[in-house]
């Protein structure tokens, strides 16, 4: 297969697999860790008008969606690609950032979460699960 396309369909792949991994642990998530009382978290609107009664536990799960998402995403890809393995990576890991970044300046939250989020959860990941694919 001509590198190109692989590298190409590498991304792909774990920018799909990341996702499911994300959205897997969110919806899961308020099963372990209920949302507060009296919160809507169903739709942007009811979570952004909500997120002021979040408490630490109930930021556990995002982060673990936004990081476990990237890190398996670029595991994938980095497992794929023909070359340029840590590329591959590290473009998932810019992909989460960015969606990351995004979801942030939508609903808002507290100023540690996003610090950690966007410092820990994507690029680290990224760059780690690149090391977990190359052994």
């Amino acid at each position: 297969m001509n590198p190109v396309l692989k590298n190409i369909l590498a991304v792909v792949a774990g920018v799909i697999v990341g996702s499911m991994v994300n959205m897997g642990i969110v919806m899961i998530s308020g099963s372990i860790i209920p949302p507060p009382e009296g919160g809507d978290i169903t739709t942007m609107e009811g979570l952004k008008s909500t997120i002021h009664l979040f408490e630490p536990k109930h930021f556990i799960f995002p982060f673990l969606a936004h990081a476990l998402g990237t890190l398996v995403g670029a595991f994938i890809a980095a497992k794929i690609a023909a070359t340029r393995k840590m590329l591959m990576a590290l473009l998932i890991g810019l992909f989460f950032l960015i969606g990351g970044t995004v979801n942030i300046a939508m609903l808002g939250g507290p100023m540690w979460f996003t610090a950690l989020d966007i410092i820990v959860a994507y690029l680290p990941m990224a760059y780690l699960g690149y090391l977990l694919a190359k052994k």
